[in-house]
């Protein structure tokens, strides 16, 4: 499923080349009309080529606000759980303003306030997301910095930042990376919601403003909601679907209790 929507998003160029706002054929032709397989909107437009070349937005989006989230998360998380103290206490406080706060809304807020394009929904997204990344990443570190590995880096003269990043964290990345995979079918989701409600880039396609264009003509186009819709879908859950296998191929508890059944 993935492989397929990933397909999808890179080979959008060549699928469907030239613009996809483009007014190309009559309006509201149905799905599986010749030349069209998902028939177009109100103004004539190729719903396909919309949602190919929406699934790359969608993705890139998802892609950067992750990488901003768990590199901002994992960096504040090492730190907290190595230091402890008045550092872990400070990080955490810190952590907790941000998850007090609906993350929905507090996105909304930061798109509005910085206007709706592609750089503030991905700055908002990366925002809302880093908390949990920082607390995982935290308690992995508490329980790591305890371990003899650490403590021979330690007295073999290693700098904190070496036994931070070269001794501890390789050895944390698998849960960081199961959270990644999950984190960017939430970033996915995020974005499409925000387009929905009116306040994307205007001047990219994306799978939540088809959907919300098409809202006021749903019961006479269904197709121009529902197609994105399952679109967002079939992504969401194939990436869901990646976090639970790797989840199953790095938890080394999965796979032993995978082995005895």
């Amino acid at each position: 499923m993935l492989g397929a929507v990933l397909f999808v998003a890179f080979g959008a160029g060549w699928l469907y080349p030239g613009d996809p706002w483009a007014m190309v054929a009559e309006p509201s032709l149905p799905p599986f009309s010749p030349g069209y397989l998902f028939g177009t909107d109100m103004l004539g437009r190729d719903v396909a080529a919309g949602v190919a070349h929406g699934s790359r937005v969608s993705l890139l989006i998802g892609v950067i606000a992750t990488v901003i989230a768990v590199l901002a998360g994992t960096v504040l998380g090492a730190f907290a759980g190595y230091y402890g103290g008045m550092i872990d206490d400070l990080i955490m406080r810190f952590t907790e303003i941000f998850q007090t706060i609906p993350g929905f809304l507090l996105a909304l807020l930061m798109v509005a306030i910085f206007g709706p394009s592609l750089y503030s929904i991905v700055f908002a997204i990366g925002v809302i997301s880093w908390p949990s990344v920082a607390r995982l990443v935290r308690a992995e570190f508490l329980s790591m910095r305890t371990h003899d590995f650490v403590k021979a880096a330690m007295l073999g003269g290693q700098s904190d930042m070496r036994i931070l990043f070269h001794q501890i964290l390789p050895n944390t990345l698998s849960p960081i990376v199961v959270a990644a995979s999950l984190m960017m079918a939430t970033a996915i989701l995020l974005e499409s919601a925000i387009s929905f409600l009116g306040l994307g880039d205007r001047s990219m396609i994306t799978w939540g403003f088809m959907i919300g264009a098409g809202r006021t003509s749903l019961l006479q186009a269904w197709w121009l909601s529902a197609i994105p819709g399952v679109a967002i879908f079939v992504a969401v859950l194939a990436l869901n679907f990646m976090g639970d296998a790797l989840n199953q191929a790095l938890n080394p508890r999965r796979r032993t209790s995978g082995g005895h059944a």
